[in-house]
C-alpha cells in the first residue's frame, strides 16, 4: 500500500511537468490559466529555474512565502517581459533607463521605486522593487501573453541550492512546498550561470548590491573552514563570537573580522559576542546608520578600540573615506557587516597592509535556527 501511494504520488508531480520544446503552446496556456488563479508555476531562466505568481496578487504573494518558508525581510523581485512593462510599475530614472536600453535583457536585477501598484513582499521597506528581464525567449513570451509581471524568485527553498533541473528541484523540495506549484515548465537542464548582478539605482547612482556576493562566496573555496556551529537562539550567537575572539583574536594586533548574512541573520549578535569577550563594557548596537560605532575598551593598561561598521550604505568610493584604513592603521580589531558589498576592495586592504582577515558566514535554517562557518 506505501508503495503505491509513493507512485501515485510521484506520478502527480510527472503529470504536472510539461516539455516546453515540445509542447511550448500548451506550457503557455496551463501556466497562464495557473497564474490568473493566483497559482505557482517553475519556470526557466538564462541563470537557473524561478517561481512565478502574479506579482500583483496578494493570493499568490502569500503562497510564494510559504513555499520560500523563510528569507528574513528580503524583498521578492518580479519579472517583467520589456521595458514598456517595467515602467508600468515603477520609476526609470537616467541611470535605470541607460541599464535597460543597453545591458538587458540579461541576467541584472534593477532596484528602482515603485510606482505604488505592487505591495510587499514584492515591495523592499524602502519602497523599492527589484525588477527582472530575463534573456530567456519562452519566459519572455508567457509574460507578455499573461500581460503582467511574475515573481522572480529562484524556485529552491531558502536554505537549498538554486535549482538547475526539474529533476532535481522536485528531489529537494519539502512536501508542503510541492503541494504549492501549479505547473512545472521543463526546459531540460540549465546551464550552471551564476545568479543576476543586483543593481540599485534609486539614487540615480549605480551601485552593484550583489556582485560582492559572489566574489565573497567564491573566495571561502579558497580559504580554509577553522570553525563550524549551528546556534539555535540569539544567545547561543553571541557565546560562539565569544568563543571566536577568545580563540582568534589578538587584543593587540589589527584584524578584520568580515561578516556575511542577510537581515536579521545573527550578524550584530554576533558582534556582541566578539566585543564581550575582548572586555567592551558598552552596549553593541547596529552601526548601519552611523557607519562605524568606535567601542573603547582596555588591554594591558593600554585604550584600544573596537571598530563596528556597516557598508550597506556606503556607495562608490565612501569605503575609503569611511575611517576603515585610519582603524587598520591604528591597530584596531575591525567588525565588517555587509562586508560581501565591498569584499574585493577589503581584501586587497588587508593583503597590502598584511593585516589578517577572517570571514563569518550566518545562514537562517530556521526561525531561530542559523548555520554560522568561519573562514580564514
Amino acid at each position: 500500500m506505501g508503495i503505491q501511494i509513493y507512485s501515485l504520488y510521484n506520478m502527480y508531480y510527472t503529470m504536472n511537468i510539461i516539455d516546453i520544446k515540445k509542447e511550448r503552446t500548451l506550457a503557455i496556456q496551463k501556466a497562464k490559466k495557473i497564474l490568473s488563479e493566483g497559482g505557482l508555476i517553475v519556470y526557466p531562466t538564462e541563470t537557473c529555474y524561478g517561481l512565478g505568481g502574479d506579482a500583483t496578487n496578494p493570493k499568490a504573494l502569500e503562497k510564494i512565502m510559504k513555499y520560500k518558508k523563510l528569507r528574513g525581510s528580503k524583498p521578492i523581485s518580479i519579472a517583467v517581459a520589456n521595458k514598456t512593462m517595467a515602467k508600468e510599475y515603477v520609476e526609470l530614472n537616467e541611470t535605470a533607463n541607460n541599464i535597460y536600453n543597453n545591458y538587458l535583457p540579461g541576467p541584472i536585477t534593477v532596484i528602482s521605486f515603485s510606482k505604488g501598484t505592487l505591495q510587499p513582499p514584492v515591495v523592499s521597506i524602502q519602497g523599492a522593487v527589484g525588477v527582472r528581464y530575463p534573456d530567456y525567449k519562452f519566459t519572455l513570451d508567457l509574460i507578455k501573453e499573461y500581460g503582467k509581471p511574475i515573481t522572480a524568485t529562484s524556485a529552491n527553498v531558502s536554505y537549498k541550492s538554486p535549482p538547475y533541473s526539474i529533476k532535481g528541484l522536485i528531489k529537494d523540495l519539502p512536501k508542503k512546498s510541492k503541494e504549492l506549484i501549479g505547473i512545472y515548465l521543463d526546459a531540460g537542464e540549465l546551464p550552471k550561470n551564476q545568479p543576476s548582478t543586483v543593481l540599485d539605482t534609486t539614487m540615480n547612482e549605480l551601485a552593484v548590491l550583489r556582485q560582492g556576493k559572489v566574489e565573497f562566496e567564491n573566495a571561502l573555496i579558497k580559504n580554509k573552514k577553522i570553525e563550524e556551529v549551528e546556534s539555535k537562539s540569539a544567545e547561543e550567537t553571541i557565546a560562539f563570537g565569544s568563543m571566536f575572539a577568545k580563540k582568534y583574536l589578538n587584543n593587540n594586533s589589527p584584524c578584520v573580522v568580515a561578516l556575511s548574512g542577510e537581515l536579521g541573520a545573527g550578524k550584530t549578535q554576533f558582534a556582541k559576542g566578539v566585543a564581550k569577550q575582548i572586555g567592551v563594557k558598552d552596549i553593541v548596537n547596529s552601526p548601519t546608520y552611523t557607519i562605524i560605532n568606535e567601542y573603547p575598551y582596555m588591554y594591558n593598561g593600554r585604550k584600544t578600540i573596537l571598530a563596528h561598521m556597516d557598508t550597506w550604505r556606503l556607495e562608490g568610493e565612501e569605503l575609503q573615506t569611511s575611517g576603515l584604513i585610519q582603524h587598520l592603521e591604528k591597530g584596531n580589531i575591525l567588525l565588517i557587516e555587509w562586508a560581501d558589498k565591498f569584499y574585493q576592495e577589503i581584501s586587497a586592504l588587508c593583503d597590502n597592509m598584511n593585516i589578517p582577515m577572517y570571514k563569518v558566514v550566518i545562514k537562517y535554517i530556521s526561525l531561530e535556527e542559523r548555520s554560522i562557518e568561519i573562514y580564514e
